[in-house]
Parts: C-alpha cells; sequence; structure tokens
C-alpha cells in the first residue's frame, strides 16, 4: 500500500468508531492486565466470560496472589492453556506487590519482566491505560499487515516495525484498534468480506472475493482512481 493510502484506508474503515477500546472487559490497569495475560490464544469473548467472577473474588494483585494459583485455576479452566495462566497471573500478583507497590507499571520493560506478559501484552497495556503510541499485533494485525499491504512481514515484530514507521504518528494510538476490529469482523482469515469493507479501494490484495454487493467496492475503486 502507498504511504499516501494509509491515512485514508484508516480513516475509512475507523468510521463510527472514531474513539476504539478493547473487547476486553476491565475496571482498572490490573484486570485489564491480567484479562490480557488470559486473552492469549483465547478469544476476547472467552476471557470476558470467565473474568467475571475471577475480578468479584480478587479485584486486586493483594487478593489475586492470596487466591494463588489453584484458586485463580477454578474461574479460567474455561480458557485455553489454564492451569500455565492461573500460575502466571499468581506470580505476576506477587511481583507487582513486590516491586511496584501493587500498581501496574507504565514502562515495558516492567510489563515485559511480569510473568506471562510478553511485548505484545506490554503493548496492549501501554496502548490502552497510558495512552502510548503502541501496535499490539496480534493475528488479526499480522493478517492486515500483509493482506492490505500496510506493512508486509514474515514475523509479527516486522510488522509491528512497518506498521509504527508508516502510519501516520497522530493516528497510530487508535490504529491499533481499529486493524484488530477490522480484521475480527470484515477482514477474517478465511473468507475477507471485501464487499462490505470501507477501506477496500486503498487495498493491495487481489482478487477480491465477489458478492451481491460487489458493485460497491468497484465503485469505491473507481472513485478513488
Amino acid at each position: 500500500m502507498k504511504r499516501a493510502d494509509i491515512a485514508p484506508f484508516l480513516t475509512a474503515i475507523s468510521q463510527n468508531n472514531p474513539t476504539p477500546q478493547t473487547e476486553l472487559v476491565y475496571t482498572t490497569p490490573f484486570t485489564l492486565l491480567v484479562a490480557v495475560v488470559l486473552s492469549a490464544q483465547t478469544t476476547d469473548a472467552a476471557v470476558n466470560k470467565a473474568t467475571p467472577a475471577l475480578f468479584a473474588e480478587a479485584p486486586d494483585p493483594a487478593a489475586m496472589a492470596a487466591l494463588g494459583a489453584t484458586g485463580i485455576a477454578r474461574h479460567i479452566r474455561s480458557i485455553g492453556l489454564w492451569q500455565a495462566k492461573a500460575k502466571n497471573v499468581a506470580a505476576l500478583s506477587h511481583l507487582l506487590l513486590e516491586r511496584h507497590n501493587g500498581d501496574v507499571p507504565a514502562d515495558r520493560e516492567s510489563l515485559e519482566a511480569l510473568p506471562g506478559v510478553g511485548r505484545k501484552t506490554a503493548n496492549v497495556v501501554l496502548n490502552e491505560v497510558f495512552g502510548h503510541a503502541t501496535m499490539a499485533v496480534d493475528t488479526h494485525i499480522f493478517r492486515l499487515g500483509n493482506r492490505t499491504g500496510l506493512a508486509p512481514g514474515t514475523n509479527v515484530r516486522q510488522v509491528e516495525d512497518g506498521l509504527v514507521a508508516r502510519i501516520p504518528p497522530a493516528m497510530l494510538r487508535p490504529a491499533h484498534h481499529w486493524l484488530i476490529l477490522h480484521g475480527r469482523y470484515i477482514c477474517k482469515a478465511r473468507k475477507p468480506e471485501c464487499w462490505r469493507c470501507p477501506g477496500a479501494g486503498w487495498c493491495v490484495y487481489k482478487p477480491k472475493p465477489t458478492s451481491a454487493a460487489s458493485r460497491s467496492v468497484a465503485a469505491i475503486s473507481k472513485g478513488k482512481s
């Protein structure tokens, strides 16, 4: 995708959602951190079903640490990798108390030092809670970076670096959510629904799947040229 086309593409897919937020349900930086850790290889919807009871019993690091891995596991058996995640959430809660007075740190190095927190999780927390212009590359954003031509790459770090370098700075923070939501609901993995994509006129993906509404895509492309 041409650099000049990136801002129009993002503007188009952001229609009706100018200030996007994560679909994970949370109330504090700590509950967001836990929810993101739990969301690895699991859908946000599945996490949102498991966390209300967990957060009601353990809303802060002290209560979560007291609950322990066994207690946490009782609440999250419905999500993938629940045993390892229960251990990580218990351990990171202890470390938040020991190293950060129970607060979620606002810097990448400290976040990534916590059990179960990698670069993607740190990027989500920094973006959502602390307002940093980060790009957390999940499977949706990795796919869009390559499929649309926004930032092709063979691994998530290449796509992340490409998006950070190419997206206009003022759009970078919300672009993280715009791209995730676009990949989740329109630019799907197996069958992208290009006929209802408002950004199709700028996307380099070809051939575009057709449907009864494919004329709309053609109209968008024609109008752009």
